[in-house]
């Protein structure tokens, strides 16, 4: 094995040296970007859907192609093989995807479990692909009360944890009854305006991560990892 001097530790043929020239896009761009959105509550005058619905119209007016899915009827994580229709559909489109927004409503000051059990069925692994990695990811919450980040804070942590790339801004809408309108519309406000700034800043991210992320989710431990295995296999042989 190839040593490196002062990282005696490290495997010199899986090292890689991050480059410009290594960021240029490859694959088939040609298709509008294209994201699923998630919303946190069953309700039939449900806040997070109508904010959902919103930021769906801004990423459409972009340009991208969007895709809401309906968690009604999705059944609990486990409680159902994994050829449940409904856990087919959401798993078709994480894959589909190359953006998410998830929104879900605060509950006794977490996310919802409409929400948590929409990304508990999203699997790390799918056999050898990964449904959410390398995925951009918006974050938002609606509150019935004053203002709060805990549904946002912990929608990163769960981002992170599936390896998505979430980005830094982030809309939080407090007292969410008097931002929509009887048709579920979003009213003007400072709320709705951070809420375009979070699509705007998703949407940028999107286009930069497109054709690259194969790249910026390749690890050297992963590299490493494989390797060990593919020597393994050659001596389980000889």
């Amino acid at each position: 094995m190839d040593k490196i001097p002062n990282l005696p530790n490290i495997r010199a043929d899986q090292l890689d040296i991050p480059a410009l020239p290594k960021l240029d896009p490859v694959g088939d761009m040609d298709h509008p970007p294209r994201f699923l959105l998630l919303y946190g509550s069953l309700r039939e005058r449900s806040f997070s859907r109508f904010l959902i619905e919103e930021a769906a119209r801004i990423l459409e007016h972009f340009g991208g192609e969007v895709r809401i899915f309906d968690p009604t009827e999705l059944p609990m994580a486990g409680s159902v093989p994994e050829d449940h229709p409904k856990v087919v559909e959401l798993r078709e489109l994480s894959l589909w995807s190359e953006g998410h927004v998830w929104c879900s409503p605060e509950r006794h000051g977490a996310i919802t479990a409409v929400m948590k059990n929409q990304i508990d069925w999203i699997p790390l692994e799918q056999g050898a692909v990964r449904p959410s990695q390398g995925r951009t990811l918006a974050v938002m919450q609606v509150c019935g009360g004053s203002q709060s980040f805990n549904v946002v804070n912990t929608l990163r942590l769960l981002g992170r944890w599936m390896r998505m790339f979430t980005i830094p801004n982030q809309s939080s809408v407090p007292m969410a009854y008097k931002e929509f309108d009887d048709d579920g519309r979003m009213r003007p406000s400072a709320y709705y305006d951070r809420m375009v700034d979070v699509m705007e800043e998703l949407f940028k991210i999107t286009l930069l991560m497109r054709g690259r992320t194969d790249y910026l989710t390749d690890r050297y431990s992963e590299r490493s990892e494989r390797a060990m295995k593919a020597i393994d296999r050659q001596l389980q042989k000889i």
